[in-house]
């Protein structure tokens, strides 16, 4: 249900953007987190993909945690996450997290490419072409 309500605020956003500019993507992952009391775990590029182009992760405490993807089209879209990638969420943040120094020595492109590949093989966000 995380997803349902970042997808309301995303939905609500489109909609004010009515001169045809969308905010930065960083900012309306921030503003869909503020509204609906979570916070942003990570905010990542995804570089190769032919559909998408930034990843982001909104932490809900126990009530769980949403993916909000952008593609390349602009569109927005939203997934929970689920037991398997988990994991790679908590990777992902701990990555964000980390020093600066880090994100220049540690890449994070390997979990970020695993745990889209998990949201479409378990039915989200379709297939790559």
């Amino acid at each position: 249900m995380v997803a349902g309500h970042v997808e309301m605020v995303l939905f609500e956003q489109s909609l004010r953007d009515g001169d045809g500019m969308h905010r930065p993507f960083g900012d309306r992952v921030a503003d869909a987190a503020a509204k609906t009391s979570g916070t942003v775990l990570f905010d990542v590029r995804i570089d190769g993909d032919k559909h998408v182009q930034r990843m982001a992760a909104i932490g809900y405490d126990d009530a769980g945690t949403a993916i909000v993807l952008m593609e390349k089209t602009g569109d927005l879209r939203c997934a929970p996450v689920n037991g398997e990638t988990a994991v790679l969420v908590a990777e992902l943040a701990a990555w964000e997290s980390s020093p600066l120094s880090e994100h220049a020595r540690v890449d994070f492109r390997g979990t970020a490419a695993m745990l889209l590949a998990k949201l479409r093989s378990s039915g989200h966000f379709g297939q790559s072409s």
